[in-house]
C-alpha cells in the first residue's frame, strides 16, 4: 500500500529490547549510586574496640571516636566502644571529659554504678569512697543514681537514647550522688567561675625541669595541651634547661626559649608552633 505499514516496518523485538538496554542499565546504576552516597553519607558506629586501661603514667589519652580525656594524678579508665554506644569507665581518681558529638552513639562515663551521658560536651568526673561528683562546663549531661543506672542499663525493647534522665546538669552546675543507702538525690549547685578554676586546677600541673633537653620538655608541654610545639633544628632539641613552668604556660615558655635560648617561634595554623634557631 501508499502508506507504510509500522507493523512490518518494526524492527524484530529482541533488538528493540537492545536498544533499551544501555539506557535502563544506565538508570539502574544511577539509582545504585544515588543509595551508596546517602550509604556513605550516614555518620559512621565509633569503631568497636576491646576493654583498654590506661597506663600507670597517662595524663591524656585520645580515644577512637577524637573524644579526650584528661586524667588527674592515679586516676585510672578503662574504654570500651560498640556499635551501640560509647562506654568510659572511671575506676578510680578523677578525669575529664571533651566529648566528641555524635548523637546515634551516646558517650557514657561510669564511676561506682553512676551513669554519666553526654553526646557532645566537657565535664568532670571525680569519684571517692562515699560520692560521686560531676561539674560541667560545657553542654548538658544527664546523671543517673546507682540504682537508676543499673535499671537503664537492662536490656528494653522500646529503650532510647533520648529519654529524659534525672538531673540535667547544665554548664557550670555540679551534682553530687552520694553512694550511701537511701540517701536521696542528688545535690545541685551552680557554681561561679572561681570555684570552678579550683575545681579543675588540678588540670594545670607544675612542670619543673633541671638540666632538661629541650625535646624532652616539648614532649611534656605537648602531654597537656591541644596546641602541640614541634621542633625543627635537632640542634635545638639538644639545648639543656633548667626552669619551673605551669603546663599551660606555653607562652612565658617561648618568651623564655626567644629571649634566652635563640628560638624562633612560628605559628602554623591554630594548633602547632614550630620552634626553629634564630639566624
Amino acid at each position: 500500500s501508499t502508506p507504510p505499514n509500522p507493523d512490518l516496518l518494526a524492527p524484530p523485538l529482541r533488538r528493540r529490547l537492545g536498544r533499551f538496554l544501555p539506557l535502563s542499565l544506565s538508570l539502574a546504576a544511577a539509582a545504585a549510586l544515588f543509595a551508596a552516597l546517602i550509604v556513605w553519607q550516614k555518620p559512621a558506629p565509633p569503631p568497636e574496640s576491646a576493654p583498654a586501661r590506661t597506663a600507670a603514667n597517662e595524663t591524656r589519652r585520645v580515644l577512637p571516636d577524637g573524644s579526650i580525656v584528661e586524667l588527674n594524678r592515679g586516676a585510672v579508665v578503662t574504654v570500651h566502644f560498640t556499635a551501640a554506644e560509647r562506654r568510659v569507665q572511671l575506676e578510680q581518681g578523677e578525669a575529664y571529659f571533651t566529648v566528641a558529638k555524635d548523637r546515634l552513639h551516646p558517650f557514657i562515663v561510669t564511676a561506682r554504678g553512676v551513669d554519666v551521658r553526654a553526646v557532645g560536651t566537657m565535664f568532670n568526673v571525680r569519684m571517692d569512697a562515699g560520692a560521686v561528683e560531676v561539674l560541667v562546663t560545657d553542654g548538658r549531661v544527664q546523671v543517673n543514681s546507682p540504682g537508676e543506672a543499673a535499671a537503664d542499663r537492662e536490656p528494653r525493647g522500646d529503650r532510647t537514647f533520648d529519654a529524659p534522665l534525672v538531673p540535667l546538669l547544665e554548664a557550670n552546675q555540679r551534682a553530687v550522688v552520694s553512694l550511701a543507702p537511701l540517701s536521696g538525690p542528688p545535690q545541685i549547685a551552680t557554681l561561679t567561675p572561681l570555684e570552678i578554676e579550683r575545681v579543675l586546677a588540678w588540670q594545670h600541673r607544675l612542670l619543673n625541669f633541671t638540666a632538661a633537653p629541650l625535646a624532652e620538655i616539648v614532649a611534656e608541654f605537648n602531654r597537656h595541651n591541644t596546641v602541640q610545639l614541634v621542633l625543627i633544628d635537632p640542634e635545638l632539641a639538644a639545648v639543656r634547661i633548667s626552669a619551673s613552668f605551669r603546663s599551660d604556660n606555653i607562652d612565658g615558655f617561648l618568651r623564655l626559649l626567644e629571649a634566652g635560648f635563640s628560638t624562633r617561634c612560628e605559628y602554623r595554623g591554630e594548633s602547632e608552633i614550630l620552634l626553629r634557631k634564630a639566624r
